[in-house]
C-alpha cells in the first residue's frame, strides 16, 4: 500500500533538518543567546565568532580572530581588475556573486572540506566580501578603491572603505547592530540553499555563491532595497495613511512587512527601529521615520501585519547615506557568518538533501509514431 508524502507549498512548516546554530522558537537566539542581548552587549565581530566557533570569544580569542580577519582584507589583483572592468550597470550583488566565485580560484583550501579548512575559508570570506562590495561600489562611481585598515573592527572598516573616511561612533554602532541582526536566521531560503549545495559534498565558496543567488530575490534579501521606495511613494506623514490604504485596496505588496515565521512581529525590527530613528534625526530626515510609523499603523490595523527586519534596515542605511543598490550586499557581508556556520554544521553530519515532488502531470501514456501525432 503506497502512501503519499505530506506536501507543504514552499516547505512552510516543514522541519528539514537539525541545527544548533539558531532558533526562532521562543524568540530568535544565536547559539542560545537572545539576539537582543547580543545586539546590545556584543559587537558583530563577537557574534561572527560565536556563530562559527559555538561560543562567545574571550578577549584574547576575539583579538586573535580580529587579527586574522583583518589580515585577510585584500583581494587578488586579477579580481580587483575584473571588478573594475565590469559594466557600470552590473548590480552590486551580481558583482559580489562573481567575486566569491573568483576568490575560490585563489584559495588553496577551496577543495578541502575539513572543519579546520572551512573555518579558515569562512574567516577569509568574512574579510574579503566587504572589500569586494566596497571596491566594486567605488569602481562603479569612477573612484579609486580605499585600502582596508587592519586597526578597525568589521563594521567601522566597511564604512571607511566605502566612504574613504571614518564614520562617527554612532554610525558605526548602528551599522554594527544591523550586521548582528542580519547575521543568522535558521533555515531561511539562502541558508537552506547553501546547505543543499554543500550536502552534495560541494565546497564553501560554491555554497556561498548559491546563497547569494537566493538572497538576490525581493522575497528574501532584496526586500530592504524596496523600503525607501515605499516610504517615498507614501509622500509624507500627511498622505501616508491614505496612500497605504489605497495600496492595500489594490492588493499591492508592501515590502518590509510580514514574515513566513513571525506572525506577531519580528523582534529584530523593534531593535533596529531605535537606531534608524536616531540616524534619521542626525541626518535631518526624521520625516521619513514619521511616514514609516504612519504606514506601520495602517498595515497593523488593516492587515494585522508587522514590520520585519528589512523595514528599519532600509531606512537606517538611507539615513547613513548608503546607496540603495548596496543594501542587499550588506545583508550578504553579514549573513556569510551564518551561511558558513551552516555549511560547517551540514558537513559535520551530512546527508544529501533530496526531497520528493508531488507529480501533477498527465497519467501514463504511450508514445505514438511521429506520423500519427496529428
Amino acid at each position: 500500500m503506497s502512501t503519499t508524502p505530506a506536501y507543504s507549498p514552499g516547505l512552510e512548516g516543514v522541519v528539514a533538518g537539525e541545527t544548533a546554530i539558531s532558533t526562532i522558537e521562543g524568540g530568535l537566539r544565536y547559539r542560545g543567546y537572545p539576539v537582543g542581548e547580543l545586539a546590545e552587549r556584543c559587537t558583530f565581530d563577537e557574534v561572527a565568532y560565536l556563530l562559527l566557533y559555538g561560543e562567545l570569544p574571550t578577549a584574547k580569542e576575539l583579538a586573535q580572530f580580529q587579527s586574522r580577519v583583518a589580515a585577510a582584507r585584500r583581494l587578488p589583483l586579477p579580481l580587483r581588475e575584473l571588478l573594475q572592468a565590469l559594466p557600470k550597470w552590473t548590480p552590486p550583488l551580481d558583482a559580489l556573486r562573481t567575486a566569491v566565485s573568483v576568490l575560490a580560484h585563489f584559495d588553496q583550501d577551496a577543495a578541502d572540506n575539513s572543519r579546520d579548512a572551512n573555518l579558515r575559508k569562512a574567516e577569509r570570506l568574512l574579510a574579503q566580501i566587504p572589500v569586494a562590495v566596497a571596491d566594486h561600489y567605488r569602481f562603479s562611481k569612477g573612484l579609486q578603491a580605499v585600502p582596508a585598515r587592519q586597526d578597525l573592527p568589521h563594521a567601522a572598516n566597511f564604512l571607511y572603505m566605502l566612504r574613504g573616511g571614518e564614520a562617527s561612533p554612532e554610525e558605526v554602532r548602528a551599522f554594527d547592530v544591523s550586521l548582528t541582526l542580519y547575521a543568522e536566521h535558521e533555515f531561511n531560503a539562502s541558508t537552506f540553499a547553501a546547505r543543499t549545495i554543500v550536502s552534495t559534498l560541494s565546497d564553501l565558496h560554491s555554497a556561498v555563491c548559491g546563497a547569494i543567488g537566493a538572497l538576490k530575490g525581493p522575497l528574501h534579501g532584496g526586500a530592504n532595497e524596496k523600503v525607501m521606495d515605499v516610504v517615498r511613494a507614501a509622500g509624507g506623514v500627511a498622505t501616508a495613511e491614505q496612500w497605504t490604504k489605497d495600496a492595500l485596496a489594490r492588493k499591492e505588496r508592501i515590502m518590509g512587512f510580514g514574515h513566513r515565521v513571525y506572525k506577531h512581529g519580528d523582534v529584530r525590527a523593534g531593535i533596529l527601529k531605535t537606531y534608524a530613528r536616531a540616524a534619521a534625526q542626525k541626518a535631518g530626515t526624521s520625516q521619513w521615520e514619521d511616514t514609516a510609523d504612519a504606514i506601520e499603523r495602517v498595515i497593523a490595523a488593516e492587515k494585522n501585519m508587522f514590520p520585519n527586519l528589512d523595514w528599519p534596515a532600509g531606512r537606517l542605511y538611507h539615513a547613513l547615506g548608503l546607496e540603495i543598490p548596496i543594501y542587499t550586499p550588506i545583508f550578504a557581508l553579514s549573513r556569510v557568518a551564518g551561511w558558513s556556520a551552516h555549511v560547517i554544521e551540514q558537513l559535520g553530519n551530512n546527508r544529501l538533501i533530496r526531497p520528493r515532488s508531488l507529480y501533477t502531470g498527465p497519467a501514463t501514456r504511450s508514445v505514438k509514431p511521429i506520423a500519427e501525432r496529428g
